[in-house]
């Protein structure tokens, strides 16, 4: 039996340039690419390809120099163009450029009694040789799954409450059949149990609400309800030497799809929105593709952020970029880098304030639709305590100590504070709504890979 869990704290950044359900073919992307930067806790990537290489949707292009059996695979055929690498020969991408023939590698078919039949070192053995494994996230520290671990339980988040987030029914529809192989998959992995976790106010799609083998929990709330740490930690909280693996639906349905046709499918749709896109509305590609071909003529103004994922958690990228390898969504918002005359003193019902108190006639259009640039708003000060990020945070952790904790490095207060239980999203409305303009995430990152590596 599941768990309805109401959650009171939290906010939702109401944007200007929600993608109407409307899905449509995407020119095929020219490039794609796959960074190691997606990744936590990729110890060093080894890459096995060089330029000029022919590959199939599924050939290996790097793996952890760590653990040589997690493989990153390519998304689709085609020749590796570039292997870019930074300082101290960091890899930063591995780029392909497509071919079109979408040609596979095979990693053998099953039918759906196979799976309740197959050894579990088998499934994980095609799901690390087909690269679909990195899908899977391990908390605490949101890194790549071990493979040699047993989680406890896994999670799958089946909404999304981020700005500007895509309808998941739209999403997946007509993924039934892969989504519920992907589930029988994942429950051979686990003695504990499989939770979805659904919105009560939002609705739930076919694929979701027809699972069977799951335990389904259902949360209402305001953001980050669809953070998946979030339900973790009201389903079953996180201890320090337990171990949880977590996976988005898209990556459920790339397992099933894995075992039923024996093929790596990179395909997904992809929500492009943001106020400065012309024709909010979501495109089919490939994980990793270049968004060039998908804001071609459909960007007013050239001062413009192209954010891979939404605009709490995304990356910047270039105009030419390639989206995350989890990101579904693609923001394009103005550019905020100008100065802005009396700032928050000015009366204005334009800008966003959680607490109502800046902007002063903000409060008089609080639930409408904004266009906001990126401009912070103000400069970075010292840590200034206002109860806000509490407000903000829907879990028994106090952001404010851990995050003071980890400035100040020490291990024993950031466990006690309960670091095992949040990564970055967790907390980026904390980052949203810092009058000390910290980065809250980033600081964030540095506790979880000090005591990781500790």
């Amino acid at each position: 039996m599941g768990k309805f869990i109401r959650l009171k704290k939290g906010f939702n950044i109401s944007l200007a340039g929600k993608a109407t359900a409307k899905v449509v073919e995407a020119d095929p992307a020219e490039t794609v690419s796959i960074k190691p930067a997606d990744f936590h806790g990729l110890y060093m990537p080894k890459v096995v390809v060089k330029e000029g290489d022919a590959v199939k949707a599924g050939s290996p292009l790097f793996h952890d120099k760590k653990f040589e059996s997690i493989q990153f695979t390519s998304p689709v055929s085609g020749e590796v163009v570039e292997v870019k690498r930074g300082d101290k020969r960091k890899l930063i991408e591995v780029k392909i450029l497509a071919d079109r023939k979408n040609e596979y590698e095979s990693f053998g078919r099953h039918s759906v009694s196979d799976i309740a039949n197959l050894p579990v070192e088998s499934i994980k053995d095609q799901l690390l040789k087909s690269g679909v494994w990195v899908n899977l996230v391990q908390r605490p520290f949101g890194t790549i799954a071990d493979p040699t671990a047993t989680p406890k339980a896994i999670h799958i988040s089946a909404f999304d409450t981020g700005p500007l987030a895509p309808d998941y029914s739209v999403l997946f529809r007509g993924q039934d059949q892969f989504f519920q192989i992907g589930l029988d998959v994942l429950k051979r992995l686990t003695p504990g149990a499989v939770n979805l976790n659904v919105h009560t106010t939002s609705e739930v799609s076919t694929v979701f609400s027809q699972s069977k083998g799951v335990e389904v929990n259902k949360f209402s709330g305001k953001h980050p309800a669809g953070c998946v740490g979030v339900q973790i930690h009201h389903i079953d909280p996180i201890n320090k030497g337990d171990v949880v693996w977590t996976i988005a639906p898209a990556g459920v349905i790339q397992i099933g799809k894995l075992f039923q046709t024996g093929t790596y499918d990179a395909s997904r749709i992809v929500a492009v929105v943001g106020s400065e896109v012309k024709n909010p509305q979501y495109y089919k590609t490939v994980t990793g593709a270049s968004i060039k071909k998908l804001v071609a003529g459909n960007v007013q103004g050239e001062h413009v952020r192209y954010i891979s994922g939404n605009v709490l958690t995304g990356t910047q990228i270039a105009a030419d970029g390639h989206l995350g390898f989890f990101d579904q969504q693609l923001t394009v918002i103005p550019e905020g880098d100008q100065y802005d005359f009396l700032g928050w003193i000015k009366p204005t019902t334009s800008k966003l304030s959680f607490s109502r108190a800046f902007g002063l006639l903000s409060f008089l259009s609080f639930g409408k639709e904004r266009v906001l640039n990126t401009n912070t708003n103000g400069e970075h000060r010292a840590f200034v305590q206002t109860g806000v990020f509490e407000q903000v945070t829907p879990m028994d952790v106090l952001p404010t100590q851990l995050l003071k904790s980890i400035l100040a490095e020490d291990i024993d207060e950031m466990e006690a504070l309960g670091i095992y239980e949040v990564i970055e999203e967790d907390l980026a409305l904390c980052e949203f709504v810092d009058v000390s303009k910290h980065n809250v995430q980033e600081i964030l990152r540095e506790g979880i890979e000090l005591i990781r590596t500790s």
